[in-house]
């Protein structure tokens, strides 16, 4: 008895270690799995928000120069369609989804991939079709009817979310420490003669010769309202031009380098031939940028 009393005090000790242990490895996989669960509803929320771009896998390796379109679509990379996309968490499935970018899709494959009726589907790439974004081919499978395939268009990427802003900032930050701020204004003024030469060619095509000032002013505020800029011309009772824009196309570049509103202002005295005056100021907490435009005093 006493023998097996001693076994029973050695064993004991033994069998509460093994029972913690097991009851400590369930609680370290069930913090993972919440770990992966807050994990995974956080990314959806920053899709959500617009947020994710580079927060998830980019897909990079997936990469292939030859391929006609991944660049052009950026399929791939930084704030790419595959970062958008993927919700993966092997290997296998980030292949499978990048196997599904790279590659045209059947009506049937569509309905597959998305759980759709295949009726549904069609419709939905007619529409697609009708407005430029996606394109058909047919495709011949060995024996039997040739399928229809569907591939994005280029006009499809405008559609997805872009940062072309923050791109453009980190350019400039790069030329400004290569070369200061007089680098800084060079760009800004070659971009300008840029623009000049742009849209003088348009009014030489569109207006006649001797056109009058409000008539150019008109087709000024026509190219910024086409380039994003919400452009608009008005003449008051008295005979005043004023040139507005009701949204800065430029606002993530302007409002840490004022260069690029003084050359604006520039670029349209020289192309309307005028004096112009800025009386309102998007970057300065204005609701627009608006210029009264009036003739050269002779």
């Amino acid at each position: 008895v006493a023998k097996l009393v001693s076994v029973l005090w050695v064993l004991a000790p033994l069998f509460a270690i093994v029972v913690l242990a097991i009851i400590h490895e369930r609680v370290l996989k069930g913090r993972e799995r919440c770990s992966r669960t807050v994990a995974y509803y956080e990314r959806a929320l920053a899709r959500i928000d617009n947020r994710w771009m580079g927060t998830g896998e980019t897909g990079e390796r997936f990469q292939n120069a030859s391929h006609p379109y991944s660049r052009d679509l950026d399929l791939f990379g930084a704030g790419s369609l595959f970062e958008l996309l993927s919700t993966a968490r092997t290997r296998v499935g980030q292949a499978t989804l990048a196997k599904w970018l790279l590659a045209p899709a059947s009506p049937d494959q569509v309905a597959d991939k998305v759980g759709a009726s295949r009726t549904g589907v069609l419709q939905q790439l007619r529409t697609l079709e009708s407005a430029g974004l996606v394109t058909r081919s047919l495709s011949r499978h060995g024996v039997g009817r040739p399928r229809h395939v569907y591939d994005l268009t280029a006009a499809a990427q405008e559609l997805f979310p872009a940062n072309y802003g923050a791109l453009a900032q980190s350019i400039l930050t790069a030329l400004r420490s290569i070369g200061g701020d007089t680098l800084i204004r060079e760009v800004f003024e070659v971009r300008r003669e840029q623009l000049k030469s742009r849209i003088g060619g348009r009014l030489a095509e569109r207006l006649p010769a001797g056109a009058t000032l409000w008539e150019r002013v008109r087709e000024v505020a026509s190219y910024q309202d086409e380039t994003g800029y919400l452009g608009r011309a008005a003449r008051d009772q008295d005979g005043t031009i004023r040139l507005s824009e009701h949204n800065c196309a430029i606002s993530g570049v302007s409002s840490p380098y004022p260069i690029a509103c003084e050359e604006e202002l520039a670029l349209f005295s020289e192309i309307l031939g005028a004096n112009v005056t800025r009386e309102c100021h998007i970057a300065s907490g204005g609701r627009s940028c608006t210029y009264r435009v009036e003739p050269l005093e002779t």
